[in-house]
């Protein structure tokens, strides 16, 4: 039941771009794993579902590497160091609860241009940006993809097509940093990772191809924005 779930949640995300590391959190939680385990088995399963998604969108020649690169340079080291701090379970989870619903209303709310990304992306901005979502990614276990993809499509600098593809790698990249650093303090994924994976992997494959297929650019970013919420709330009440 559990991996039936876990591919399900990995469906969903990947429509949009996401691993799923929030919700595999709060299902983990609802399952009474150990806090030793949870944050390494999200973040396994994080690169697992973003694997598929990240060759997938960069084979369509989706992913903008001159966005992504200092994105990546900036957030590999923290996320690093975010791996090797363990923080108290109930305090992330109602900070990061109450941070995705905020960036949600953002997403839905705010009036967007859903054709073409208009503002030239800053560097320092993405290096500011990248260094801050990759220690938050490895300091909880989430990916950072939720936080990465409100920021770039509010601050314009990718369109929710675009976001996706970007936020896939960087999930992937930051996810291994992280459970590195997870790994090296002693916290290790589940007995049963392996199953949950091979679910998770299932998912992400049929949620990408939905996702470039049949979405559009404003679907994506209200289901995004619906994902948001959905996690964010479930971080607060479990």
């Amino acid at each position: 039941m559990l991996a039936l779930l876990f591919g399900a949640i990995s469906l969903l995300y990947a429509m949009v771009g996401q691993a799923g590391g929030t919700s595999f959190l709060a299902l983990m939680a609802l399952a009474s794993f150990s806090p030793g385990e949870m944050r390494s088995t999200a973040l396994m399963l994080n690169i697992v579902a973003s694997s598929y998604s990240t060759w997938l969108f960069n084979r369509g020649k989706f992913v903008d590497w001159a966005k992504l690169t200092p994105l990546l340079v900036s957030s590999l080291p923290t996320a690093l160091v975010g791996g090797l701090i363990v923080l108290d379970e109930r305090s992330y989870k109602t900070v990061t609860g109450l941070v995705l619903p905020s960036a949600a209303m953002v997403l839905a709310f705010r009036k967007v241009d859903d054709g073409e990304a208009d503002r030239p992306i800053s560097l320092w901005g993405t290096v500011i940006i990248g260094a801050a979502v990759g220690f938050v990614s490895g300091l909880t276990g989430v990916g950072g993809g939720v936080f990465l993809a409100p920021i770039l499509i509010t601050l314009r600098w990718a369109t929710p097509r675009q976001t996706a593809a970007l936020s896939s790698a960087f999930i992937w990249a930051n996810s291994v940093m992280g459970l590195a650093g997870a790994i090296y303090v002693g916290q290790t994924p589940s007995a049963d990772t392996w199953l949950y994976a091979l679910a998770a992997l299932t998912g992400a494959m049929i949620g990408t191809i939905a996702g470039l297929r049949w979405l559009s650019q404003k679907t994506t970013r209200y289901t995004l924005a619906a994902i948001l919420v959905g996690a964010g709330s479930q971080l607060v009440v479990f």
